[in-house]
């Protein structure tokens, strides 16, 4: 470990223990570092690197503060980081989705709202008038998911898959889909997650949810294949 990694280290150190609190402001620089027993620049060092992460905030000419540190804030960066990941790494994605969507849909079935509910059938709407238009198609699916999501009521949940859930990708599916001419049928499986959560059933919708993912990550394996063949040695190049 670096000794900037062991300076973050330290100042995480206070803010997991309660010692600094989200939102209170971090004692002057001089002070902080002869607490600590690092120097004036490891410490710079290390407040940069815990800004990067969202975690601390500069005010200028205020000073240097925890920030809220919640999720749909430290886990921002997340989705920037999903757009980045190629080859084989991609279909380990869906996995994650197909882990975790199902149950988060289960779960908006028992706590989802008439609001929550009319939010979700507008873009069900949408998606069914956008026709060949892959643009709107991407645009509204993302959109119907993140509804479905944030109705069950866990942040943490809505920003993980928000931020697993590549734009890049779901547009890459939705020109194959519309290529292959079962786009409607992927608008179907959507009408079944809404019809499950209209009806609160937690588990038709957590199967529809599962039914709905399961076919893009086939669609995507079976592209995938095709796009990268395996070499001799039974590896992707």
């Amino acid at each position: 470990m670096s000794l900037t990694d062991k300076a973050i280290a330290r100042i995480r150190e206070l803010i997991q223990s309660g010692e600094l609190l989200p939102g209170a402001k971090l004692p002057p620089e001089q002070k902080l570092a002869s607490d600590l027993g690092l120097s004036r620049n490891l410490m710079r060092e290390a407040v940069k690197a815990l800004v990067v992460a969202r975690v601390l905030e500069i005010r200028r000419g205020d000073g240097t503060y925890v920030t809220s540190l919640e999720p749909e804030l430290l886990l921002k960066g997340l989705g920037s980081a999903v757009e980045l990941l190629r080859g084989d790494k991609l279909l380990e994605l869906t996995e994650v989705r197909r882990l975790f969507e199902p149950i988060a849909t289960g779960l908006a079935a028992g706590r989802i709202t008439a609001e929550d509910l009319t939010g979700i059938k507008y873009h069900l709407d949408a998606m069914t008038q956008a026709g060949e238009d892959v643009e709107l198609l991407n645009k509204h699916d993302a959109a119907f998911h993140c509804a479905v999501i944030a109705s069950a009521g866990n942040s943490t949940l809505a920003t993980l898959l928000e931020g697993i859930s590549s734009r890049t990708v779901r547009a890459r599916v939705w020109r194959g889909l519309a290529d292959d001419n079962v786009g409607d049928r992927t608008i179907a499986e959507h009408r079944a997650i809404y019809d499950a959560l209209v009806a609160g059933d937690s588990a038709l919708a957590e199967a529809a949810a599962l039914i709905h993912v399961s076919t893009t990550e086939q669609w995507l394996r079976e592209h995938f294949d095709q796009e990268c063949p395996q070499n001799g040695a039974g590896q992707r190049p």
